[in-house]
């Protein structure tokens, strides 16, 4: 199994001492951020990628978001291009650029410098991305999923056509031959995170795309329900399965047992909650409907016992207490080093995933304390996990979807 490790960089210092009620005002206005402050941040997450390249992880993974401190990767182009300088053999997972809100021929140019200058150490993550996003780039929701189907074709074609030529509703190019290539042949390889909607599990399907079938804190059943649709869109695809087009998602932290674990990470894990995500945002599902970024029949395919999962209230993380997290931390990979192993592997072994992405640093934990925890999870955790085969044969119910 590979391990990755999933970095959200956030903004390096908690804010609530300016919330009005349970929320961080949105826009959070320029006069609250300190220069001095992301410049620190910055420093100490390239400073922890070095390490997780010279303890042996496989990879790290990060993303793009905007306007907001959950997380200052406004470009993960430039991360990677930073990274690229500063570690050796870890894959890059740039989780990914939202294509709706960027010209495709651009961002297809830019990671194939990327690829040459890490010889082959990157993987592009295609998202559509948040709802904020949109606002702050004047992009309309509803036009999401047309502008991500074609960016992707362009993107896919600018790297492995010697000239092309497109026509399409948002973009439109003609006899264009991109230089450089990218080093991986016949592409970068690229990889889809999914939130749940039926559309984009349908559409990494179709292009048979390796996905993460929610991100880490998703329920294991409603992660099953994404796998099994994932499995059954395959086979109407004619294609096959296999366990690395999965990447399973995980929060995890190594103490002594539960209960320091519990003590230790769950301030940050409610900070990166109740303050930081959906800032400015809008999760749930009823409300996605509505303003046409997700279809009405989104979440037809999840199991009724899942429904109020899938649903994403933003309450749910707002109003999170320290009895709930308490609550949900018995069954996440928070405790000792053979706790957090087995849960790790019981869950790739459920939803047939040869790869793992693991956070370590939930909300704004302090560096000392991320990088004590890059060391115990290598030192304790990381070798079992890359030794563990996954059973495949755990995962065969998922397949009858």
């Amino acid at each position: 199994m590979k391990v990755f490790v999933f970095d959200l960089l956030p903004y390096g210092a908690e804010l609530d001492y300016l919330k009005d009620g349970s929320e961080l005002p949105y826009p959070l206005a320029g006069r609250h951020f300190d220069a001095k402050v992301a410049a620190r941040t910055y420093s100490e997450h390239l400073e922890a990628w070095e390490e997780l390249d010279r303890l042996g992880f496989d990879g790290v993974a990060f993303n793009e978001h905007h306007c907001s401190p959950y997380g200052l990767m406004n470009s993960p182009n430039l991360m990677a291009a930073a990274a690229i300088q500063r570690t050796k053999r870890l894959k890059l997972l740039i989780y990914g650029n939202i294509l709706p809100l960027h010209q495709p021929l651009r961002l297809a140019e830019e990671l194939a410098m990327l690829d040459c200058m890490s010889e082959g150490r990157i993987i592009s993550g295609f998202v559509r991305g948040i709802p904020r996003e949109y606002q702050v780039h004047n992009v309309p929701l509803r036009d999401s999923r047309a502008r991500f189907d074609e960016a992707f074709e362009i993107m896919l074609r600018a790297w492995q056509e010697d000239v092309f030529s497109y026509e399409g509703r948002f973009w439109q190019y003609r006899d264009v031959s991109i230089w450089p290539r990218p080093y991986q042949r016949p592409h970068v390889p690229v990889w889809i995170p999914l939130s749940g909607s039926q559309e984009s599990i349908e559409f990494a399907a179709r292009h048979r795309v390796p996905i993460t079938p929610g991100a880490g804190g998703t329920p294991m059943s409603l992660q099953e329900d994404i796998v099994r649709h994932f499995r059954k869109c395959l086979r109407e695809n004619g294609h096959s399965y296999s366990g690395d087009l999965l990447v399973a998602a995980a929060n995890a932290y190594v103490a002594k047992d539960k209960a320091e674990a519990i003590t230790e990470t769950g301030p940050h894990y409610l900070y990166f909650n109740r303050t930081l995500f959906s800032h400015g945002s809008f999760t749930e599902t009823s409300k996605q409907k509505d303003s046409g970024y997700v279809s009405p029949s989104a979440r037809d395919y999840v199991r009724p016992s899942n429904q109020q999962a899938a649903a994403r209230s933003r309450s749910d993380f707002r109003e999170m207490t320290e009895e709930r997290m308490t609550q949900l931390a018995q069954d996440m990979p928070w405790g000792s080093a053979d706790e957090v192993t087995a849960r790790l592997i019981n869950q790739a072994d459920r939803l047939g995933a040869e790869t793992m992405l693991v956070s370590l640093n939930r909300g704004v934990m302090p560096h000392d304390m991320y990088m004590t925890q890059i060391s115990r999870f290598a030192k304790d955790v990381l070798p079992a996990l890359q030794a563990h085969k996954v059973r495949q044969d755990a995962s065969l119910a998922l397949a009858s979807g």
